[in-house]
Order: C-alpha cells, then structure tokens, then sequence
C-alpha cells in the first residue's frame, strides 16, 4: 500500500477508517506531524516516579514542610477476603489519597480476562472493510462505535489510539449488534464482573453512610460502557501519546490492561505521574468524575493518560460504570446531612458526558463543569 501524502494522513485515519493501526501497518520511519504531540503534552520522563523515593511539601496545621522520602507505588489490594474491615478500609483510603489502585484475587477468572483480550486483538486484526462497518458513519447501532484517537473532529493533535466503544442496553441489543468476533467474550468479561463492581461500589458508598444501594442503583451504575483499546506500534513514540491527560466522567472504571504497560496516573497534589505496573490477573480501579461529585470531593477521580509505544501493540479493556443518562448528579444527601457545604451543584449527567466530548482531552477541567 501507498503511504498517503503529507496532508493526508488524517483523512487515511479518520475518514477512511484506517486508523492509528492503518498508519503503524505502514511502517513509516517518522511520525506524521497530525500526531506529533507539544512538548507539554508528551510524557516528561523527569517528573514520572518509578519506585524511587521522593520529598514533598505537605501541608501540617497550615504550615508547608518537606515529608519524608516516601516510595509512591499505586496501592495493589488483594480482595480474596471480602469480609475483612481491613479490606474495606484501604479501598476507600487508595479512593481518597489515590482515585486509582489495583484489586488481586478478585474471582473473576483468567480465562475470561485472556479471552476479552485476545478477542480485542482479534477484532483489530479484521481488515479495515470489515472494522470500518462499525464507525459511526455505517454502524448499525448507535450504541456500538469504532473510532480513532478521542474526538477526531476536535483534537488538533490526534492520539495514538484507536478503540471499539460497547454501550450496553441489553443483552439482545448486544448479541444483535456487538462484532461477532468480540461480543461473546466482552459480555461474558461484563457479567462474569458485575458482581465485584457491586461489591466496590457497596464499600464506598458505605463509607459515605449510604446504605440503601438498591434505590441508588440506576444513579450510580445505571449504564455501563465496555472499551476495546487499540494501541499500535509507533513511530517516535516519545513524540507521541496514546491517550492525553483525563479524569474519566464515570462512577469508577474496572479497568483490565495487558502485559505491556504504559498507563500512568497523576499523584494527587503533585506533578509527577507513576506508572500503574501490568500485574497478571489484576483489575485497575479508577474513580471517575461522577464518584466525586456524589462523595463531594471526598473520593477524587485522578488524571491519567497512556504512552505511546514503539515495541509492542498494546491492549486495555475498560468497563465504565455510569450513573443513567437521565439522572442528576450532585453530592448525595447522606454526605452532607452533617451541615458539609456543598461544592459541587446538581447537573443532568447526560449533559456532563456531552461537555466533556465537546473537547479534546484536557486533564480535570470537565469537573468545574459541576463546581458551585
């Protein structure tokens, strides 16, 4: 295959349905320009922590002072033993001192997390006449959607990353509409996880005194969305990124990545970013937007993003989990019937998803959309 021309990489990717893995099949010796990234949006390899220790100012009684050297490591929480207090307890410290941490012994099997990844690599292997029946020009569904970097028609720079977005309505809907050659192992990952994600969403609620869960469910978990993440081989990768700088808009997400590595995570109050290490069998946990809202900014959703790689095609499976379109969201009233002053107002959750996909990613700023 020809390489498109200079200005024409963008139209190969976007408009023809190539992708960032029609450009990477290529093999081009350089980046193309629509993707190379300004030099503050590529990861600065001076502020990322990898197990090393660091001093920081903390704050003590209103006074600035150094802490001690610390070894910042996103929490890693084994849940084989669901009862433990203590379980509970670093769940809901790693959602406040964190938004992001590692569950192990979880119960959901192996074989269902190898299968959903493997079924992801199948899917965007497909020739592109076949994947490109699933863009949000042919799709069948509004709820099934391919698309490439985060919001093609907005982003100035394109992302290096080209993903299969599953909004799941029902089970007929998905087994209609989902891509045969993924949706029996993107359910089988959605149901064969449903009962952990309840299991998370019940500690932290308990820990903001809700207790009736069941009257909340559509509020907190009304929809769920599973993401098939592509991310190809790049050239000049240190240019590039594969996902900017972002707090999700979800309750939390459940978030299942391979081997290879590249996500990281910004330390809360701080400007440095750590690597969330690939660990076999384990599942991230990332609060989103929605979960510090409802908790008033006691649980706090943290910025992330991912690298761009020049070694390895990389894989990640997210399950978003959503308030319902048509709910509001606001801090709950358990949270603030101690006289707690409110600090975000009460908005229609559909209309937060639409400010934050009116823009190209931008850290946390879609969170002031709901600010007092």
């Amino acid at each position: 295959m020809a390489p498109p021309s200079l200005n024409d990489f963008r139209n190969f990717a976007v408009t023809k349905g190539h992708g960032a893995k029609g450009i990477s099949d290529l093999r081009l010796d350089a980046l193309p320009d629509q993707y190379i990234q300004p030099p503050e949006e590529r990861i600065d390899v001076t502020k990322v922590l990898d197990k090393e220790p660091r001093f920081f100012l903390v704050s003590d009684n209103g006074q600035k002072r150094l802490s001690d050297a610390v070894f910042l490591v996103v929490p890693v929480i084994d849940i084989s033993n669901l009862d433990d207090p203590v379980v509970a307890d670093r769940i809901a410290e790693a959602a406040e001192k964190w938004g992001f941490f590692q569950i192990v012994n979880h119960g959901v099997p192996v074989e269902v997390l190898e299968n959903v990844k493997v079924a992801a690599r199948r899917f965007f292997e497909l020739p592109v006449e076949e994947k490109i029946k699933y863009t949000q020009e042919n799709s069948p569904s509004k709820a099934v959607r391919l698309t490439t970097s985060f919001i093609p028609k907005a982003d100035k720079v394109l992302e290096w990353k080209d993903y299969l977005s599953l909004f799941y309505v029902s089970d007929d809907e998905s087994s209609k509409y989902w891509p045969a050659a993924c949706k029996n192992e993107a359910m089988e990952f959605m149901n064969k996880s449903e009962f952990v994600i309840k299991w998370l969403l019940k500690v932290l609620m308990q820990r903001l005194n809700v207790e009736d869960l069941d009257s909340k469910e559509s509020l907190l978990m009304g929809s769920r969305r599973i993401n098939l993440n592509y991310y190809p081989i790049c050239p000049n990768p240190e240019l590039a990124i594969g996902v900017g700088r972002h707090s999700d808009v979800s309750t939390f997400t459940f978030l299942l990545q391979d081997h290879i590595g590249g996500l990281y995570v910004r330390k809360l109050e701080t400007d440095f970013w750590i690597q969330v290490p690939p660990i076999p069998g384990s599942i991230v946990i990332n609060v989103g937007d929605a979960l510090e809202i409802f908790s008033n900014g006691k649980y706090k959703s943290a910025e992330h993003r991912v690298a761009a790689n020049g070694n390895n095609n990389r894989i990640s499976v997210p399950i978003f989990v959503n308030p319902s379109p048509g709910e509001i969201i606001g801090p709950l009233p358990e949270v603030l019937e101690n006289g707690e002053k409110p600090i975000y107002k009460h908005v229609l959750y559909s209309d937060y998803v639409k400010h934050f996909y009116r823009k190209s990613h931008d850290g946390k700023l879609t969170v002031d959309f709901a600010k007092v």
